[in-house]
């Protein structure tokens, strides 16, 4: 009897991966999508691995950010193109306060494994300090990946009926799908980006700081963002969104970029950008849920996606789209 044939719906960091997983595990799948973008194509890509204000390592960080490098060497094996570039970040403080909550966490055993060094902080900063991290070129992994899977038929651009109830479907929709509130209550958020071009500005490593970051993408090219904003969820830029970021660059010491790109995307959230797999309430199976961190978390779920499918097996109760759907009393 021939295994069944996948449909991923979507082609974005979790249906382009959760296809490679597929591909190598010889499984037969056919991506559909609906060639309007998403989150995943303007994405910076960028890897932070100890966030937010209170300088905590990313979830699960320790298993995904290995798995996540591997994962790109065996693209990159396939498709002569290397995707993922090692660079540090360097995490900004403008304030003593600021400061004094980083440097009493940088020392915890959960912490200092991502921790390169102090840096000299750059003009207007309170301090620095230099962690490991790096950035994924997610526009050219995905068209790589798209030419690849269409030179084998593996590929065509149409839309899923939100109500298709085969069991073979996967749906990897983004924001699209939780807009459509297929998996309940969402927290999709909305970022604007831009592109700039600053021939003279640093571009020896990511720059984290003024609510923002600063990317380099080489040859002088950098992007900049982002903006949160969870009422209006659609991908058109604003004037306010441009103006924000212009300010997190002008922090950075950019004080006019050669701006090349305004871009706007909603980012998929259903929970603290941890994603989730499972089975969906309408049929087949669903992938969703990577938020901002899909350069992290992407390859490594869908090989757990991927081994679920193939072998029959649940996810792990962890990532599991049915215990979010219906929590315990």
């Amino acid at each position: 009897m021939n295994p069944p044939t996948w449909r991923i719906a979507g082609q974005g960091l979790a249906g382009t991966c959760l296809a490679w997983h597929l591909w190598w595990r010889g499984a037969p799948f056919l991506i559909t999508d609906r060639g309007h973008g998403g989150s995943s194509r303007i994405a910076a890509g960028l890897i932070n691995p100890v966030t937010g204000r209170n300088f905590e390592p990313s979830w699960r960080i320790g298993e995904f950010l290995p798995e996540a490098v591997a994962f790109h060497q065996s693209v990159a094996t396939h498709l002569g193109r290397d995707f993922w570039h090692p660079m540090p970040v360097l995490r900004l403080a403008a304030s003593p306060a600021e400061w004094h909550k980083i440097s009493i966490k940088r020392h915890l055993p959960h912490v200092a494994p991502w921790v390169i060094g102090d840096a000299h902080p750059p003009a207007g900063w309170h301090a620095a300090i230099r962690l490991h991290g790096g950035r994924l070129d997610t526009r050219g992994f995905l068209d790589a990946s798209r030419d690849f899977f269409a030179s084998r038929d593996l590929y065509q651009e149409s839309e899923t009926d939100p109500a298709d109830p085969d069991p073979h479907l996967i749906r990897c929709e983004g924001a699209a799908g939780l807009l459509q509130n297929q998996l309940g209550p969402h927290r999709c958020a909305k970022g604007e980006i831009l592109t700039f071009r600053a021939p003279e500005f640093d571009s020896s490593a990511i720059r984290i700081g003024a609510g923002g970051w600063i990317v380099p993408l080489g040859n002088g090219l950098f992007k900049a963002g982002s903006t949160y904003d969870w009422h209006r969820l659609d991908d058109s830029p604003t004037p306010f969104g441009r103006q924000r970021v212009l300010e997190i660059a002008r922090a950075h010491g950019i004080d006019q970029p050669d701006i090349t790109a305004h871009d706007a995307a909603v980012r998929p959230i259903l929970r603290r950008s941890q994603p989730l797999i499972g089975r969906h309430p309408v049929g087949g199976w669903a992938f969703n849920g990577l938020g901002s961190k899909g350069s992290l978390y992407a390859p490594g779920i869908a090989r757990r996606l991927a081994t679920c499918l193939t072998e029959n097996l649940p996810p792990e109760p962890d990532l599991d789209l049915q215990n979010f759907l219906t929590p315990p009393d």
